[in-house]
């Protein structure tokens, strides 16, 4: 598993926060013009791809799931590659396969590079894989590489995978393995367009012309951010807090809270304390601090903990939702 870089003793100039500032409003404005609403969505994706991680998207169709991740592209300036997971989807044709390339008279075999060779890449349905496929991007999207014949190869930086499921239909699809689902950084609910976004959406799409972006954001400014949003301070007592709190979502913890001790199953991982980490580096750097606050850490909690929460059956039985777990893991542990 990755681990975060030591942080720099250096402490973070003011011009570097309002710049990082500065970009992440003009990449959230470039994709409102295309995007209507989805605001907390947009937000989690933005945050997802400058913490340098992968984000799951569950929603039914029809929701702008691969809308957004096309504008996102864009506005990055980053070569965008879609893969269409279907049962019969196989591993090569995510990973890439070696081929003969015969020329005068020499028989070289060389490496073509699948569609998981893009700076975003979204796997739409992801859910409609095979598990053997779905394991095919695991060293993906931990390590920044694949291996295909015995050779490894790396993969382009910045790498972020976008992933979308949907949640109703169940019919030719396959659950994410637990080790899959905590390579995810964030998790966010894409919730159905609300009565007044429709109306503009009506508008857009039944006019003449639908709304583009453009490229507001480089790869090496994207890059400089990735960095910048590690740099950010996370102090002894945030760190014990985001400590405690994955802590408290598992039911062997010291003194865990009723929900947890009676429905939850799997508490979170430590990928769910980098998750923690890293998203609320980039929520303070967006809200021109440098310094990581409890508050932060508070923000991202449901969207980096909501799919590395196991309920067992009792929970699934009682219709207990992993989110209503989080709201009293929250309460238990308090911003103290």
């Amino acid at each position: 598993m990755a681990t975060n870089a030591p942080e720099s003793p250096v402490e973070i100039g003011q011009r570097e926060v309002a710049e990082f500032r500065r970009g992440v409003e003009a990449l959230k404005a470039a994709v409102g013009r295309v995007i209507v609403g989805q605001r907390e969505v947009v937000d989690a994706a933005v945050t997802t791809i400058l913490a340098g991680g992968h984000l799951l998207l569950e929603g039914v169709p029809g929701t702008g799931k691969t809308l957004l991740v096309r504008t996102l592209a864009r506005c990055l300036d980053l070569q965008f590659s879609r893969i269409q997971a279907t049962p019969d989807l196989m591993p090569a044709d995510v990973l890439g396969t070696p081929w003969v390339d015969e020329r005068d008279g020499r028989r070289e075999v060389r490496f073509r590079p699948g569609p998981v060779f893009g700076n975003v890449v979204l796997v739409d349905e992801v859910n409609r894989a095979t598990p053997k496929t779905q394991s095919a991007l695991l060293e993906a999207m931990e390590e920044r590489q694949v291996t295909v014949s015995g050779e490894t190869h790396r993969l382009p930086d910045p790498f972020v995978v976008l992933a979308t499921e949907n949640p109703i239909e169940m019919e030719g699809t396959y659950p994410l393995p637990e080790a899959q689902l905590d390579r995810f950084l964030l998790k966010v609910l894409v919730p159905a367009p609300k009565a007044a976004d429709l109306e503009t959406i009506l508008d857009r799409a039944a006019g003449e012309r639908m709304p583009e972006a453009g490229p507001v954001l480089s790869a090496v400014q994207v890059r400089g951010m990735i960095a910048l949003a590690r740099r950010a301070i996370l102090g002894d007592r945030v760190r014990n807090y985001v400590a405690r709190l994955v802590e408290a979502t598992r039911p062997d913890a010291p003194a865990p809270s009723p929900l947890v001790a009676r429905f939850v199953r799997y508490g979170a991982s430590a990928r769910g304390a980098l998750a923690l980490a890293l998203a609320g580096k980039v929520l303070a750097l967006t809200e021109g601090r440098a310094h990581v606050a409890r508050e932060d850490v508070r923000a991202v909690a449901h969207a980096a903990l909501r799919h590395r929460v196991v309920l067992n059956f009792e929970g699934e039985a009682e219709g207990v939702t992993v989110d209503r777990v989080l709201d009293e893991v929250l309460a238990h542990v308090g911003a103290g």
